[in-house]
């Protein structure tokens, strides 16, 4: 019962959002006066919506994105207030985003890269009883969108061949911000099985030492996917092999600092429960509860590495011109 909008631009949306809160509210509201001839009562029953719909995108902080996301994935009863009758979105749908209760989707307006398109339109039908429906409404004024009218079935039967290769920067600064957490915690799990059970973070404790071919794995990848100077790539062994060893303490910390109070450690806790959990979520409200210095901090994994780029330095500079007697103009 809940409407998934998404839009290409935050202009757009904003539009739409006018829209929804004014035109469709009062014309849900006229629908079930509505008679057919010699018909004394309506075949349609009254319908209202919420008057502010559920909001995903950049301008919402993430405590309020978390809390969409909360509220998305509850069962939809008419009778409650906290229900979503419609939710609107930019990209920011496109990943992160899995909750089977979704079921209707209208894109407002081509993505731009079919990528995109196939990532947001995934986010319905999710449930594998129940279909989902998505609808796209063209603007007859964009050439873009006249083409995917006009090329409709041919586009959508071949679609995968038209998605554009992502271009990666593996081992950047913000990639292993963003990424090395998760990867040494899935690795570690998977590659070692002690540490495979839901709460078998807690093993970092007796596993340790037995943990160094996950540090080792992921040095040595880092060595070997690019063609730089030997001596550059031992530069990014180390980084990374130094990185991995903190994680790997940090997490025994974590672990043994539970230990001491009797609480068990699990990676995730709707695998288990009665244990703190290891890996955070970024958009996770209990994030903002913990202490910067806390190693906690360490353990958040993303959803997604897209469009992580390596770190560029810009240095602003005055530029002034130079008269040809030397004077400054």
């Amino acid at each position: 019962m809940t409407l998934v909008g998404y839009f290409n631009s935050l202009r757009e949306l904003g539009g739409a959002r006018r829209v929804i809160e004014d035109e469709v509210r009062n014309r849900l509201g006229e629908y079930s006066a509505r008679k057919r001839v010699g018909e004394s009562d309506s075949p349609f029953g009254d319908r209202w919506i919420l008057y502010e719909p559920v909001e995903l995108t950049s301008r919402v902080n993430t405590a309020d994105v978390a809390e969409s996301k909360r509220r998305l994935a509850q069962l939809f009863s008419p009778s409650d207030k906290n229900r979503v009758d419609v939710a609107i979105a930019t990209n920011m749908i496109s990943v992160g985003i899995d909750i089977t209760q979704l079921g209707l989707m209208v894109v407002f307006g081509q993505p731009k890269t079919s990528a995109e398109y196939i990532q947001a339109t995934s986010r319905v039908g999710r449930d594998p009883d129940r279909p989902g429906l998505v609808a796209t409404i063209f603007n007859v004024h964009k050439p873009r969108d006249r083409s995917h009218y006009e090329r409709f079935a041919a586009y959508h039967e071949t679609f995968y061949r038209s998605v554009e290769a992502t271009s990666v920067t593996p081992f950047s600064p913000r990639a292993l911000d963003k990424g090395l957490a998760g990867t040494l915690v899935g690795l570690a799990r998977r590659g070692h099985l002690p540490m495979t059970p839901a709460r078998g973070a807690m093993e970092i404790l007796n596993e340790r030492t037995r943990l160094e071919f996950v540090v080792r794995s992921l040095a040595e990848r880092a060595y070997g996917h690019i063609d730089l100077p030997v001596e550059e790539r031992r530069r990014l062994r180390d980084r990374v092999r130094t990185r991995a060893n903190d994680l790997l303490d940090e997490w025994a910390k974590i672990a043994l600092d539970y230990q001491k109070v009797g609480t068990g450690l699990q990676y995730n806790p709707a695998e288990a429960g009665g244990a703190k959990q290891l890996l955070y979520d970024f958009l996770s409200p209990e994030v903002k509860n913990l202490p910067p210095e806390k190693p906690q901090m360490k353990f958040r994994a993303n959803r997604s590495l897209r469009d992580v780029e390596p770190e560029v330095n810009i240095w602003v500079k005055t530029l002034e011109n130079t008269d040809l007697e030397g004077e400054t103009v």
